[in-house]
């Protein structure tokens, strides 16, 4: 029907958006039409519901002519036409839907033939309509950089793998840290039963849902808050790329997921690498000596193409004891037309906008800290004027004021002002050689971390985005709030299947079983530089996981991955490795090549009945180097 009201306008989409459309046939490979997600359920004055859809027209990119054949750009969303249509898609019999309106320039039409008589009007305004090029391709233009044609450094891993993995359970071990990965269709990938020095510090951590929600002047950009478990972040976690997403040295884990009767396997949809963060995790230097430590971390990677964005989704695994959840996006940005919109974004092409829009992730954290009673507790900077016995006059300082979250009445949170608040889980039975509870502190580390819909009360997602409205949230465990969201929401958002804003029912919080939920994310406002993809350079966010008053010590000291030099002046007089070797002799850059022609999609086995010859030699470990 789309299609069919579209042709019949076609004489209108040739001259607006200069194309060259005769049959269904030209529309197809000229445009695509696609609109707002999720679908709007309206009532109309007798009262009875309908689902109305908006579908605007995008331009396919073209075709790259290459060497061996053509190579399309995945780069439809950088190509809005501003051309609207608006459908009462209500029941499952098409013969009832039925065409409400069109939008074309921020005017709104209740019929094409209302449209068309716009059109034929001398004043009428056309605006510029977006065309495909190499602006829309992520091939390198323009002239290379200096040097460009000499290797880049890489990552090498001299003395082999340290760390331990069990293929079959899922299980790794690095340094004082095990824990357990699994990765469902919804979700992707998280983690269970994460340890460290053997005692047990997260049950489960991992991703709950991801919002991106859109505004603008068009109906389109204001109908499009995507929850992307919807679509499911298992089925779109592809293999990764030696090299380039990981190191070529990296352990790479299948990802399975069963959709449409079939197991579907991909090759390296995890990895898990260690690698030598750019800066020390310790040093100090005085004039006669100096220290510094080597900062090793284990990374443990997915990343889910969800439509037009990258998502990378990082667990750094830190020496100090620290956890790192972070989030990347990169791909191409879902654009607006460039009509009359110049609140909602900038005009970033010919007849371009990006589109604002928020990010947000949700997170959840079950902590057992030393057991499964637990309790958040603030530790507020505060200012304050104290009067000491040994000044004659008040003075102006500051103080740590301890403030329990005591019930989930108070338990929707934000991060304070000028960051004057420790946020701690800590066990208050469990206390160290000082009396100081035990725990660990939950902080921004990067980005948007912390962040939550800007919009308040969104007309789109309704009662499915209560996990979104505050950075944080904690809760009492209980055995029917596993998630904070379900992909089934996305049917119809006023009545989620799981809504997460009945988990707050007043329940006590001190020395209870605690689960976090945190939302890390990005307000986006798309410039020039976003084209043709964004860059994970800022488009990124994380939230850290560390001890408190936990250990006796910090626990990187027990690396012999560090140095000592003593000297004086220009002599040196002594240098301590601490056992520590430097790697030595040669790297055959030929034994670390990876043959690029070995990549490949997902192996999908049929589940039933079984279909023999799909479910024969099917290897789905990488295969060798060359």
């Amino acid at each position: 029907m789309f299609t069919r009201t579209a042709m019949s306008m076609k004489d209108i989409v040739n001259d607006l958006l200069n194309a060259t459309i005769d049959t269904e046939e030209d529309f197809y490979r000229t445009f695509d039409l696609w609109g707002i997600d999720p679908l709007w359920h309206e009532k109309d004055d007798e009262g009875n519901d309908h689902v109305i859809d908006w579908i605007g027209f995008w331009r396919y990119p073209g075709r790259k002519r290459m060497d061996n054949g053509t190579m399309s750009f995945d780069g439809e969303t950088l190509l809005p036409q501003g051309i609207y249509m608006q459908f009462d898609i209500t029941g499952r019999d098409k013969s009832k839907w039925a065409l409400l309106g069109v939008l074309y320039g921020d005017e709104y039409y209740t019929s094409i033939d209302d449209f068309r008589t716009a059109w034929q009007s001398p004043d009428f305004k056309k605006y510029t309509p977006n065309m495909g090029g190499r602006w829309v391709e992520t091939d390198p233009t323009g002239e290379g950089l200096p040097l460009e044609d000499r290797p880049p450094p890489m990552s090498v891993q001299p003395g082999g793998q340290r760390f331990k993995v069990d293929n079959h359970n899922k299980y790794v071990e690095w340094m004082d840290f095990s824990f357990y990965l699994t990765f469902t269709r919804d979700t992707g990938m998280r983690l269970y039963d994460i340890r460290f020095q053997g005692q047990r510090i997260i049950y489960e951590l991992g991703l709950q849902e991801a919002i991106a929600h859109y505004a603008g002047n068009d109906p389109v950009q204001s109908g499009t808050s995507y929850l992307d478990s919807f679509y499911g972040f298992g089925p779109y976690a592809f293999s990764q790329v030696p090299g380039y997403d990981m190191p070529i040295y990296a352990h790479c884990l299948n990802t399975s997921f069963h959709a449409s009767e079939l197991s579907k396997s991909h090759r390296c949809g995890i990895s898990i690498f260690e690698t030598e963060v750019n800066h020390p995790i310790q040093r100090h230097s005085t004039q006669s000596y100096v220290s510094v430590t080597k900062n090793i971390a284990l990374i443990v990677r997915s990343i889910s193409t969800i439509g037009n964005y990258d998502y990378i989704f990082d667990y750094n695994f830190y020496l100090d004891g620290t956890i790192e959840t972070v989030v990347r996006a990169s791909g191409y940005i879902q654009t607006a037309y460039y009509a009359k919109n110049d609140d909602y974004g900038y005009h970033i092409h010919d007849g371009l906008s990006g589109s604002m829009h928020d990010h947000i992730l949700n997170y959840k954290v079950d902590f057992d800290i030393l057991g499964t009673s637990n309790t958040m507790v603030k530790h507020v900077f505060e200012p304050v004027e104290v009067q000491y016995k040994w000044h004659k006059s008040p003075r102006n300082t500051m103080h740590i004021v301890r403030k329990e979250v005591e019930s989930e009445d108070d338990s929707k949170m934000n991060w304070s002002h000028n960051a004057q608040e420790q946020v701690l889980v800590v066990n208050k039975d469990a206390t160290n050689q000082f009396g100081e509870p035990r725990g660990y502190k939950i902080m921004p580390s990067r980005g948007g971390a912390g962040i939550h819909l800007t919009i308040v009360n969104s007309n789109n997602l309704l009662n499915s985005a209560a996990f979104a409205t505050n950075a944080y949230y904690v809760t009492k465990y209980k055995d029917n709030e596993m998630r904070s969201a379900s992909a089934w929401n996305n049917y119809d958002t006023a009545n989620p299947l799981i809504n997460f804003d009945k988990f707050f029912d007043g329940d006590r919080l001190v020395q209870e079983d605690l689960v976090l939920w945190f939302n890390l994310g990005m307000h986006h406002v798309p410039h020039t530089g976003d084209l043709p993809n964004t860059v994970f350079t800022t488009a990124q966010s994380g939230m850290i996981l560390t001890p408190h008053n936990y250990l006796s010590g910090d626990p990187s000291r027990q690396s012999i991955q560090q140095i000592r030099i003593d000297y004086d002046g220009d002599e040196v007089s002594d240098v301590y490795t601490f056992g520590s070797e430097p790697a030595t002799g040669r790297i055959d850059l030929d034994d670390l090549y990876w043959n690029p022609y070995t990549y490949g999609g997902d192996v999908a086995v049929r589940k039933f009945p079984y279909d023999r010859e799909c479910g024969k030699n099917q290897i789905l470990a990488w295969p060798a180097a060359k």
